[in-house]
């Protein structure tokens, strides 16, 4: 190129909207440059592809830059630069042609930024307290009264007390913050409350963990992009783990069915009605519907147990005792345990203050109404009844896989026996030993 035709001067002799041919890329192509309506001068890669021509943008021309430099400058281009950047960008071109080219390679790269800066979007949004409202409508769409748990527990020891822990992408969270939180509730004397913690969202990780190859979790937890679960590598404070409760006796578990059976009405029959069906979880046995009462059975839906898994049903066979007691309540509407003709259920906080009531009106202290399930499990144990009996009374968690899997008796008659044996032995006198056991 002779002095007359130097890249500088084509630069300087450029008109308005004007290209200009620089010269030949290495590789293939060519070097423009086009001056704006501004003034400024704009470089760009010339190359054609199955016959169609094609100009990539390089950048702006730096008439400051040391001509010699291939590196752009903060200001742009220098031509020595622009060279270089033409020849990368015709290797690129020369290596994909097949593939669509340089054209093609570029928009895939923008696909990716731009998926990139959405993900990463949609991560600000995807936080710690977000994934746990995110379970918690999970469980309450599984009918799991744990939901509201979750949300309280979420509310006050993590947004609350944590709010940019709470607000930090769930995916981000490390094992040292959820034991920091954890470790919050310890030091003020809540240990059970952060063993709570723990152990919801561990559920939640591991529920948003699983989203990614199990496709009957809904795919909202796949977006949280959770890899590993930082609560399962915290430990729980097995000190606060220990039950709290204290199994009510015999003596004094006549004396509370001596005093509920002189109860009339509804207050009466409900109490009753948990106590000969074995003490079934309050919680659960307030909800008990219409439709779910057959001639000589209830069924009520345990939701307790694993993880995103629906209520499990809970058939109860009832003793004509229980049906009596049952039969006062006049079930009628959705639930049958209720005083607004079915359209809401007795709160099983009413339930436990009326057991309460007849134990003080009976005379018993240290009385509370989760001690009559812990008693009757007791008593039947020692009645001979057994361990498995027990458990499917009272609808303790069914483990091992012959019994969640192929063990398919209803227990139906093990568990009236049961009940029969649990009223046999409270009418009995107190002077009076039991002498028949049931068999094991």
């Amino acid at each position: 190129m002779t002095p007359a035709t130097t890249p500088g001067k084509v630069i300087n002799t450029l008109k308005d909207g004007e290209f200009a041919k620089l010269g030949k890329s290495s590789v293939a192509g060519s070097l423009e440059a086009r001056r704006l309506a501004s003034g400024a001068v704009m470089l760009y890669w010339r190359y054609t592809h199955q016959g169609k021509t094609k100009r990539e943008p390089i950048g702006a021309y730096d008439s400051s830059a040391p001509p010699k430099s291939i590196a752009p400058t903060t200001k742009g281009f220098s031509v020595a630069a622009a060279f270089e950047a033409a020849k990368t960008m015709a290797q690129t071109h020369t290596t994909n042609a097949a593939a669509g080219g340089y054209a093609q390679i570029k928009a895939q790269q923008k696909a990716t930024r731009e998926k990139a800066t959405k993900d990463s979007e949609e991560l600000k949004v995807r936080t710690l307290a977000a994934l746990m409202a995110e379970y918690a409508d999970l469980l309450k769409g599984l009918e799991r009264r744990s939901h509201a748990e979750v949300r309280s527990i979420t509310q006050r020891h993590i947004v609350e007390a944590w709010p940019n822990l709470a607000t930090l992408p769930a995916n981000q969270v490390t094992p040292e913050q959820v034991a920091d939180m954890m470790r919050r509730l310890i030091e003020s004397g809540k240990g059970r409350t952060a063993n709570k913690l723990r152990s919801y969202v561990r559920a939640a990780f591991q529920t948003a963990k699983a989203a990614r190859t199990k496709p009957s979790i809904p795919v909202a937890f796949k977006l949280y992009g959770v890899t590993s679960n930082p609560a399962a590598e915290t430990s729980p404070d097995e000190t606060q783990n220990r039950s709290d409760k204290k199994p009510l006796g015999l003596d004094d578990m006549r004396t509370y069915w001596k005093f509920i059976q002189g109860m009339t009405g509804f207050k009466g029959a409900v109490l009753r009605l948990h106590l000969l069906t074995g003490g079934q979880r309050i919680e659960q046995l307030v909800q008990l519907k219409t439709a779910h009462i057959e001639p000589h059975a209830i069924t009520l839906h345990d939701g307790k147990g694993r993880p995103g898994k629906p209520p499990r049903p809970h058939t109860l066979p009832l003793t004509p005792e229980a049906q009596d007691a049952l039969a006062i309540l006049k079930p009628q509407g959705v639930f049958a345990i209720s005083t607004a003709s079915g359209e809401t259920h007795l709160a099983a906080t009413t339930l436990s203050r009326w057991a309460s009531d007849a134990a003080k009106e009976a005379g018993l202290s240290d009385f509370t109404a989760k001690r009559i399930r812990s008693g009757v499990e007791t008593v039947l144990a020692s009645l001979g009844v057994s361990k498995e009996t027990r458990g499917r009374l009272q609808s303790h968690g069914i483990s091992g896989v012959q019994a969640r899997h192929y063990d398919g008796h209803d227990y139906a008659k093990e568990k009236v026996s049961a009940m029969s044996a649990l009223l046999n032995i409270l009418n009995a006198q107190q002077t009076e030993s039991v002498v028949t056991l049931l068999s094991a």
